[in-house]
């Protein structure tokens, strides 16, 4: 995308996404350390203590990630977190907003969203193309070292993380 090579000057251009259904899983057992030939894992059993939203707005100037967890996935959580972005930003910057094509993206609260900061411009991933959206290698990283690796006993403690 052209947005990630050259993009407006004086603007910022963010990829934004949400990784939803996080579960909470206290596992009964601890995770098993790497031996020879065996890979480090846990073991099968555990109990769901419910599930958690993560939205991710990345930088693609600084790598900075601003975050925010939901109990739940929809254009008004977006549009929240879209709004936070905004109070991050100095005033009348322009933003560049990088996200895929989900239904939550392209809401009526999305467009009045939109038309109240003008400023605030949307760029959509073509279907199937999740890859191209930066802040997804951002999510694979947090799956792989912080979720599949932890244990949390609560969605507070899944939060926390």
């Amino acid at each position: 995308m052209a947005l990630y090579l050259n993009p407006p000057a004086h603007a910022v251009v963010f990829c934004v996404d949400e990784k939803t259904a996080i579960q909470a899983l206290d596992r009964k057992d601890r995770m098993l350390p790497l031996s020879p030939g065996r890979a480090e894992s846990h073991g099968f059993e555990y109990k769901r203590n419910g599930t958690l939203s993560l939205f991710a707005a990345l930088n693609t100037a600084t790598g900075e990630v601003l975050g925010k967890t939901a109990a739940r996935h929809t254009s008004e959580q977006f549009v929240a977190f879209l709004t936070d972005i905004v109070a991050h930003r100095p005033d009348g910057q322009e933003i560049h907003v990088i996200c895929d094509n989900v239904s939550s993206h392209k809401t009526w609260r999305v467009q009045e969203f939109l038309r109240a900061h003008r400023h605030v411009h949307m760029h959509f991933t073509p279907t199937y193309s999740s890859w191209l959206n930066q802040v997804e290698n951002w999510f694979s990283r947090i799956q792989r070292d912080v979720i599949s690796r932890g244990v949390f006993t609560s969605v507070k403690d899944l939060d926390r993380s």
